[in-house]
């Protein structure tokens, strides 16, 4: 892994933690799935058109749309929509520590249906992540913290495995790296429609803090963040991608506590340091020297 690798996974993982702080700063002055509506909308827009100021196309093939499709539907749609009406009601940091389970799941779910080997020192890491996150889970329901919010933020956590799984189609896509990340952005917008006309109302509490909440999610989470990750794929794999996610757990709390004030308790500190350790080991288990690059 080169120094640009390295560098490029950092700036991903750290755009990529942030994202929970800046969505609970919208949700708390908008409804979430409305917001959603618009940013995926206007994300997909400014990706298709700097896309075709780039010279990309769409003619994808018959695969690539079927990747194009269910990673905007369970990342976009599914993942963000779950994501953020959990946020209502649940911390930004505590968001971003059961999302920050998905590469255990990721490793879980290869192992469990793709039979995909495992040495010892993954399998260590998936109990020490799960655990970690049991901990953390436990110590924040006997604190009062809400049980639906944190059950959708679970099932938010799976959509995400399930479009991690579909990232080598939806990347094989050559050099139309930010035409796919737009018309992903555009799936989650369409798809999200008919869920926002039925269960919100368009209500918005209008202020400085919400615009720039809004356009930083649009622009740095939604399209840079998402072309960094298929650019880092595409130049060292997605298994070897995936190991920068152990630092989501460390980012994703400590940009909460920053600027929104959250709390951290020593279960919280010792949760997340287990997570991220978990996470590394099951990534660095995956990554041997005669495993595929991708």
């Amino acid at each position: 892994m080169d120094f640009r690798a390295i560098g490029m996974g950092l700036i991903f993982a750290l755009i990529w933690s942030s994202a929970f702080t800046s969505a609970r700063m919208i949700v708390e002055a908008a409804p979430p799935l409305y917001a959603l509506v618009l940013r995926f909308g206007l994300a997909g827009l400014i990706g298709v058109a700097i896309a075709k100021a780039l010279g990309q196309h769409w003619k994808f093939s018959a695969k690539q749309w079927r990747g194009i499709l269910i990673f905007g539907t369970c990342q976009n749609a599914i993942y963000l929509g779950l994501n953020f009406i959990a946020m209502q009601t649940v911390e930004a940091g505590l968001a971003a520590i059961i999302a920050s389970s998905m590469p255990l799941l990721v490793a879980t779910a290869n192992w469990a249906f793709f039979r995909e080997t495992l040495p010892k020192l993954g399998i260590f890491g998936l109990i020490a992540g799960f655990a970690g996150v049991a901990l953390i889970m436990s110590q924040r329901l006997t604190g009062g913290a809400d049980v639906m919010g944190l059950a959708l933020c679970v099932i938010a956590a799976v959509a995400l495995t399930i479009a991690t799984l579909a990232v080598r189609s939806a990347s094989a896509s050559g050099g139309n790296v930010i035409m796919t990340v737009g018309l992903q952005m555009a799936v989650g917008s369409i798809v999200l429609v008919p869920f926002a006309l039925i269960f919100e109302t368009p209500e918005f509490d209008m202020s400085q803090r919400l615009f720039w909440a809004f356009t930083y999610t649009t622009l740095a989470p939604g399209l840079l963040a998402t072309w960094i990750w298929f650019l880092l794929v595409a130049r060292i794999g997605a298994t070897r991608a995936a190991t920068f996610h152990f630092l989501n757990p460390f980012f994703g709390v400590a940009i909460a506590a920053a600027l929104l004030g959250e709390k951290l308790s020593l279960a919280d500190i010792i949760g997340v340091a287990i997570i991220a350790g978990g996470i590394l080991a099951v990534q660095l288990a995956r990554v041997t020297p005669t495993a595929p690059s991708s």
